[in-house]
C-alpha cells in the first residue's frame, strides 16, 4: 500500500511539475509582444481618375470608361466606373482576348499529361494534310509563322471561316491549315500581326486537350481562377447582337481567338494578377514561372516590333530589360503589367464603332501608365521612409 501511495505522489508529482513548467512557458510567451505587421503602402490613384475624366468630357465618342488596378501583394487596390459605365460593365475585348488566350496555350503546355510542345511544328498534332504543318505554336502567336496577318484580309478568302458566327474551331481550323493564301512567307522571316495564325493555334490546343477551346479554358483557367463572366465567342459577323449581356455571346462552338473574349474588370483583374504573381490564381499554380517568363519574351523586335506572345513590349529607355507589356484590342481596352513594380491594369471600353478606338489606347500609353506608376512610387516611398 505504502509502495502504490509512492507512485501516486510521484504521478501527481510530475503532474504538477509539467503544468508549472507549461505555466511558465505560455508566461514568458505572453510577455513577448506580438511581431509588427507589415506596413501596407496606400495608393491614391486620384490623378489617374481625374485624367480619365478629362478624356470622357472632350471625347465625342466615348460616354463611359472603367478600369481596374492591381498590385502582386495586395491584389486589387483600385476600380473606377466614370461615365456611363459601372463596376460590373461586361464588355467585348477584341485583342484584348489574346494574352487570355496564350495563358490556356501555356497552361496545356504545362501539362505533362499531355505529349505537347508548344514549339514543335504543329503537323504532330493535327491529324489532316496541311500546308502550314512545319510552323509552331509559338511562332502562330507571336505573329512569326509567316501566314498573312490581318494586312492580308482582302485575299483570306476561305480563312474567314475564322470570323463566322457559325461552325466549330476544327471546321474552321482543317480549312486554314489546308488553304496557302498567296502572300505566305516562311516562318521567322517577318512580323505580320494578326488573323488566321491565332485560329490555327486554337485548333492545335483543341487537338491536343481533346475538348473543344471553351472547356479547355474553363478547365485550364477559368475554373482554377473562379472566373465569373470572362468566355470566348464570336461576335466579328455580327456586333451589333451585343447587348453587353455574356448570354448574347454569339459563335461559343466557333470562339475567335485572337479577339473573340468578353470580360468583366473582376475577371481580367485576376488573369493580370495571374501574371504577376507567378503563375498562381490564389492557391492554384495555374502556369508554372517558367511559361509566364516565355510569354514575355520578345520573338519580333528583331523584325523590329517587339512583340512576345499575346504581350506587346515596351522597350526599355535606358537599354535594360523591358518591364512593361500590353494587350490593346480594336476597340480601345487595354491591359497592361509593369513587373518591375509589380502591378497591372485594365481599361474597359464599349463604343464598338471603331471610331475612335486608338484614342483610349493612346491615352494609357502615353499617360495612364506613368501616372499609375507615380502613384505607386509614392505610396511605397511613404512607408519606407
Amino acid at each position: 500500500m505504502k509502495l502504490k501511495l509512492l507512485f501516486i505522489h510521484l504521478a501527481i508529482g510530475c503532474s504538477l511539475l509539467t503544468a508549472c513548467s507549461d505555466s511558465g512557458r505560455d508566461s514568458d510567451n505572453d510577455a513577448l509582444p506580438p511581431p509588427e505587421p507589415e506596413p501596407v503602402p496606400e495608393y491614391s490613384f486620384t490623378a489617374v481618375d481625374d485624367r480619365f475624366q478629362r478624356f470622357l468630357d472632350d471625347s465625342e465618342i466615348f460616354d463611359g470608361i472603367s478600369y481596374t488596378l492591381v498590385d502582386t501583394t495586395q491584389g486589387v487596390v483600385h476600380e473606377s466606373a466614370l461615365g456611363d459605365h459601372t463596376l460590373d460593365i461586361v464588355v467585348m475585348l477584341a485583342s484584348t482576348s489574346k494574352v487570355p488566350a496564350v495563358t490556356l496555350m501555356m497552361a496545356v503546355n504545362d501539362d505533362e499529361s499531355l505529349n505537347y510542345d508548344i514549339e514543335a511544328s504543329i503537323d504532330n498534332y493535327l491529324p489532316w494534310e496541311g500546308v502550314y504543318g512545319d510552323r509552331t505554336t509559338t511562332q502562330l502567336v507571336s505573329n512569326t509563322s509567316g501566314i498573312p496577318g490581318l494586312t492580308g484580309l482582302p485575299e483570306y478568302g476561305a480563312h474567314l471561316c475564322q470570323y463566322a458566327a457559325v461552325g466549330t474551331l476544327e471546321a474552321c481550323g482543317e480549312i486554314i491549315y489546308s488553304t496557302l493564301l498567296p502572300s505566305t512567307q516562311p516562318a521567322d522571316e517577318a512580323f505580320n500581326y494578326g488573323g488566321s495564325q491565332w485560329q490555327l493555334a486554337g485548333t492545335v490546343i483543341e487537338q491536343v486537350s481533346n475538348q473543344t477551346w471553351r472547356q479547355a479554358f474553363s478547365d485550364y483557367i477559368g475554373d482554377p481562377c473562379e472566373l465569373d463572366v470572362f468566355q470566348f465567342g464570336n461576335m466579328w459577323s455580327n456586333q451589333g447582337a451585343w447587348s453587353g449581356n455574356p448570354d448574347s455571346l454569339l459563335g461559343l462552338d466557333n470562339p475567335s481567338i485572337e479577339g473573340g473574349a468578353v470580360s468583366n474588370m473582376q475577371d481580367y483583374a485576376k488573369l493580370l494578377l495571374l501574371h504577376l504573381r507567378d503563375g498562381k490564381c490564389g492557391d492554384n499554380q495555374v502556369l508554372s514561372k517558367s511559361s509566364v517568363e516565355f510569354m514575355q519574351v520578345d520573338r519580333a523586335g528583331k523584325f523590329g516590333t517587339p512583340y512576345g506572345m499575346g504581350w506587346w513590349i515596351i522597350a526599355d529607355a535606358a537599354g535594360g530589360a523591358p518591364s512593361v507589356f500590353y494587350d490593346p484590342g480594336a476597340y480601345g481596352a487595354i491591359s497592361w503589367i509593369d513587373v518591375e513594380r509589380g502591378i497591372g491594369g485594365y481599361v474597359a471600353i464599349d463604343d464598338y464603332t471603331r471610331a475612335a478606338a486608338g484614342d483610349p489606347i493612346g491615352l494609357v500609353l502615353g499617360e495612364i501608365i506613368d501616372l499609375v506608376a507615380a502613384a505607386v512610387d509614392e505610396g511605397r516611398a511613404a512607408i519606407a521612409n
